[in-house]
């Protein structure tokens, strides 16, 4: 039996050229539509960044000196200085790492390494994620409710310090747990095999190299509560203050309280040069930007740092 030769399909349209679909060039249109479309928005919200940055330099750097710096405040605008608010945040901003840290890190490593998953860890779970989007207000009330009245601390340093560890502290854990998360997971089984404890096994494979990410998530978290006014104006920072804090238990000011005190003031009280009161809170904000911006490249510095030696 002979083999019967195959003919050729023929297309019944009788076109035999594949002719492409007009479908990708359309996909292909909507694609660069978006791409403008977002980066017109982008360079939109950098340009009004940068004009209000700008705006701000111009407006407070004949304030920005060391004189500025080292000056207590005054009613008159061209001796006004920022030292108390200075020092009253850098001290708020070491005890708030102090309270939040070593809790949030254990509480994200009871989560990832020793907690079941069941009902109780979603629970847990859930509270953690919807602290972290509670309004700041709340957590300066709750401050004022425990730390300054329950627990008798008075309007003072540690009261403002414990209320914005309180407000940091979903962060903190989120942000170590999604570090834990990262870590592979042959690297527990591999520590596991070899005989190590499960606590061993945190401290001396998982910690090590989630300490990046930890370290990032808690300098980030600290940037987001340097800049918080409503927690700390409800537990008791005054907005005029000639002093240091020399005890966690005295009273205290901080930049945004200071920034805040000088923009409430009247715009025509000047002094020499024609200083005004929104000038100093110009320069402040400077200052403020700065130590924000400082802390974040520290955060860069330590994960690039503990990265290169991992490697």
């Amino acid at each position: 039996m002979s083999a019967q030769p195959i003919k050729p399909t023929v297309d019944p349209s009788g076109d035999q050229d594949h002719q492409p679909s007009a479908s990708p060039r359309r996909g292909r249109g909507r694609e660069i539509a978006f791409e403008v479309i977002a980066l017109g928005a982008v360079t939109a919200a950098m340009m009004v960044l940068v004009g209000l940055l700008v705006s701000v330099v111009l407006d407070g750097h004949n304030r920005l000196n060391a004189e500025f710096l080292t000056s207590f405040p005054s009613s008159m605008p061209h001796k006004a200085g920022l030292k108390p608010a200075f020092f009253g945040s850098l001290y708020l901003m070491l005890l708030t790492a102090l309270f939040c840290f070593p809790v949030g890190v254990a509480t994200a490593i009871y989560l990832e390494e020793y907690a079941k998953k069941g009902g109780l860890a979603r629970l847990i779970e859930l509270n953690i994620a919807n602290l972290a989007g509670v309004p700041s207000i709340v957590y300066g009330l709750l401050g004022l409710a425990i730390f300054v009245r329950a627990l008798n601390l008075e309007r003072s340093l540690l009261s403002g310090a414990l209320t914005l560890a309180l407000l940091v502290l979903p962060i903190v854990i989120i942000a170590s747990r999604e570090a834990l998360r990262a870590v592979p997971p042959y690297v527990r089984d591999a520590s596991l095999a070899l005989g190590a404890s499960r606590w061993q096994t945190v401290w001396k494979q998982v910690l090590p190299i989630a300490r990046p990410g930890i370290m990032t998530g808690t300098i980030l978290a600290l940037s987001r509560a340097i800049g918080e006014t409503a927690p700390i104006i409800t537990v008791g920072a005054v907005g005029y203050i000639r002093h240091l804090p020399k005890d966690i238990k005295d009273s205290f000011t901080a930049m945004p309280i200071q920034i805040y005190d000088w923009v409430s003031q009247r715009p025509e009280a000047t002094g020499p040069d024609n200083v005004t009161f929104q000038q100093d809170a110009a320069a402040g904000i400077v200052i403020l930007l700065a130590m924000l911006l400082a802390m974040n490249g520290v955060a860069i510095w330590l994960r690039n740092r503990a990265q290169k030696r991992l490697k």
